[in-house]
């Protein structure tokens, strides 16, 4: 929401992600694993294949490299989400549809009922029905009641209706793992 405060939705003159605390939490045990155990072995590794020779045509060295900068990599991209996070609170009604909340839906279109759970942007994996909360969908769907028919807007020549069948209340219990890379 502008200006900032509960609820959902990024402000667009702000540079930062809503999460939510177990998102953070999350976040900061991979950052202290990759800093802690990760890197140190990484670190060993480059050195021990740098001493194979000539690092033209060490396939093991730069293999080694390319781990160590893959893994400095995430630890930059986890370091920057948790600096900038808007930690963000679900704030839903019993009735109404919220974050990590669990949603049967009836697409008429397709004639199928499917179930999808509301996330937030960084555990989101729609083959697992792991939805964003900032997909069309998941901005559709977010504080709708069983009933409500919501139009999806997927872009500017595609929309579809579904119907939301029922609502199971859920929380971030941190079953739901972060997205890789």
């Amino acid at each position: 929401m502008p200006g900032g405060g509960e609820g959902y939705g990024a402000c667009d003159d702000d540079m930062h992600d809503d999460l939510t605390r177990e998102d953070i939490k999350k976040m900061q045990e991979e950052l202290d694993y990759r800093r802690l155990e990760l890197m140190p072995g990484l670190i060993e590794e480059v050195k021990r294949t740098r001493a194979f020779g000539d690092l033209s045509e060490n396939f093991e060295y730069k293999a080694a490299k390319q781990a160590q900068n893959k893994n400095r990599s995430r630890i930059r991209y986890l370091e920057g989400m948790i600096k900038t996070a808007h930690v963000i609170d679900d704030r839903s009604a019993d009735d109404e549809v919220g974050l990590y909340d669990k949603v049967e839906i009836y697409i008429p279109e397709d004639d199928e009922t499917e179930t999808i759970q509301v996330v937030s942007t960084v555990r989101t994996d729609p083959r697992k029905g792991l939805i964003s909360m900032d997909s069309p969908f998941g901005k559709s769907v977010l504080g709708k009641k069983v009933g409500d028919v919501i139009t999806v807007h997927v872009n500017d020549n595609y929309s579809y209706e579904a119907e939301i069948k029922s609502i199971t209340k859920g929380k971030d219990d941190g079953s739901v793992p972060l997205l890789g890379y």
